[in-house]
């Protein structure tokens, strides 16, 4: 399968509400293909920073856009049951008009788990947590009822209605590092996301691609993609020299942080004139 590519950026849980909705529909009308938001109810780096809750967020954004894709990047899992879950991601879905998609990761913040009361388990049993949540979100959107005997989760009988608008399923975008959730991507999910310099992320996809082969998939059916650290809109070649690395890999989605108000300027030269010839040539 090919891929088109994608432009993505991560705005952050942080600023004003209606900041947020300024800076999103800014991303559509340069004509980005995603937006995103973290999922964390408070700041590592500062715990008093006014921060908004993820899927209620993206429900308010995706209502003052229209055209644009967008989801977390990444929903931990540990925080919500993946049937609420689903349900969360169906009802933007139906109300986005088909738009959002699903992003899970196993969860890894212990300060936040403590603060709000959310038990922290051990990494195994998080990653294992993380397997079985990805089954059952596939499961309950594509079956007309959902029986699943877990470790963790057990759901028996469950209906799923209304079905997800996209087909076969709300996309399900799995955020993982290491080599064992890279592989639970590799069997389960139909984006893989990393944060890696390149010369890990090659490691990585050939992880990935393993695991899907020895599940019976294609692996190019999975789309690669990255979130990078830095906005690259210092100046303006500056996002062609990030991307380049990663495509010769086959990473066909990029998502990018908010640039400083500073950096504007290159940010819409860019979206005019150096993401719209990348696309064409793929």
């Amino acid at each position: 399968m090919t891929h088109p590519l994608r432009f993505g950026i991560g705005t952050g849980n942080r600023k004003p509400v209606p900041e947020l909705i300024r800076t999103w529909q800014m991303i559509e009308n340069l004509g980005w293909d995603t937006a995103w938001v973290v999922d964390h109810f408070m700041a590592s780096d500062n715990e008093d920073t006014p921060y908004y809750e993820a899927w209620t967020l993206i429900a308010a954004l995706g209502m003052v856009t229209s055209r644009i894709r967008f989801g977390i990047m990444v929903s931990g899992n540990t925080y919500r049951n993946p049937g609420l879950l689903a349900k969360q991601a169906l009802t933007i879905d139906h109300a986005s008009n088909g738009r959002v998609e699903l992003g899970i990761g196993a969860g890894w913040m212990e300060r936040e788990h403590v603060a709000y009361s959310y038990p922290f388990p051990s990494v195994k049993e998080r990653v294992d947590m993380y397997e079985e949540a990805l089954q059952i979100l596939r499961l309950l959107m594509s079956e007309r009822r959902t029986d699943f005997n877990g470790t963790y989760y057990q759901f028996v009988d469950a209906p799923f209605e209304p079905k997800p608008l996209q087909k076969p399923h709300i996309p399900i975008v799995a955020g993982a590092f290491g080599k064992r959730t890279i592989s639970i991507a590799g069997r389960h999910a139909d984006i893989w996301n990393t944060r890696a310099e390149p010369e890990k992320a090659r490691e990585q996809v050939g992880w990935l691609r393993s695991a899907a082969e020895k599940a019976g998939r294609n692996p190019d059916d999975i789309r690669c993609s990255v979130y990078t650290w830095t906005p690259p809109f210092e100046h303006e070649t500056q996002l062609r020299e990030v991307v380049q690395p990663y495509r010769e890999l086959g990473f066909t989605d990029f998502i990018f942080p908010m640039p400083p108000e500073d950096q504007f300027d290159t940010l819409e030269k860019v979206s005019r004139e150096v993401i719209p010839p990348l696309r064409r040539a793929g």
